[in-house]
């Protein structure tokens, strides 16, 4: 079994985390980092803006290890960190999918009221279109 879990070192995100590895410590954990990309790229900037993404992805994921090695306590948790670029809601489910994962974990920030209408919610979002279960961890 895969674990997915969206990660973005918020504590809503360490939450998912730790929940995780609570409740699914034997299977394989995979840490997903949106990196969201700018829209209205010119055709000509397109291969700059690409290494500089690439460049930006691999510092991410050096990044996802240390912070996630804070929350692991366990040296026999199986986490694996991955990056992506573009739309979170998006990138999740699609990262899903393409890789046989049999459930996803997002950590809510709580937003209610005009600022969930206006902002809209990854979670949300994750919870409509996934194919697979969708926990939200508070």
């Amino acid at each position: 079994m895969t674990v997915l879990v969206a990660y973005d070192n918020s504590g809503p995100a360490q939450k998912a985390l730790q929940w995780a590895i609570d409740e699914h410590p034997s299977e394989e954990i995979v840490l997903l980092r949106i990196i969201e990309a700018a829209g209205g790229s010119t055709s000509a900037g397109i291969n700059l803006a690409q290494e500089k993404l690439m460049e930006l992805q691999e510092q991410k994921q050096d990044e996802i290890s240390e912070e996630a090695t804070n929350v692991i306590e366990d040296d026999d948790i199986d986490i694996r960190t991955e990056t992506a670029i573009g739309d979170p809601a998006r990138e999740i489910v699609e990262f899903a999918e393409e890789n046989d994962v049999d459930h996803i974990l997002v950590g809510s920030h709580g937003r209610s009221g005009v600022s969930r209408v206006l902002l809209g919610s990854v979670a949300e979002k994750v919870v409509r279109r996934a194919s697979v279960p969708v926990t939200v961890v508070r």
